[in-house]
């Protein structure tokens, strides 16, 4: 299996440095301070805090797109009607212009 990410320690700050392989960008850092003996970052209860609100946060904006695609394709059968109904006017305008 392919490994997607990489964990690098910087040879100046001994900072720990999570990378993407595929977009070949930093993902996260923690600072020599965060890491426990192991080398891997601790993690706080705040930290679980905000993960979990940004989470919330994208679910509610999901359920905000949905409804307005929702309503967006509800629509569209008037929309295109109105469109059909004007399209038919300016044919039939130029059909009268020619007469």
């Amino acid at each position: 299996m392919e490994t997607k990410e990489i964990s690098v320690s910087c040879p100046c700050c001994e900072s720990r440095l999570a990378i993407d392989v595929r977009t070949r960008k930093v993902m996260r850092w923690s600072k020599k301070e965060e890491l426990d003996s192991t080398g891997k970052p601790v993690v706080r209860a705040e930290d679980w805090d905000n993960a979990f609100d940004r989470v919330a946060k994208r679910q509610d904006s999901a359920t905000d797109k949905f409804d307005d695609a929702l309503s967006r394709e509800k629509s569209r059968e008037k929309d295109l009607d109105d469109l059909f109904r004007k399209a038919k006017e300016k044919l039939d305008g130029r059909a009268e212009e020619l007469e």
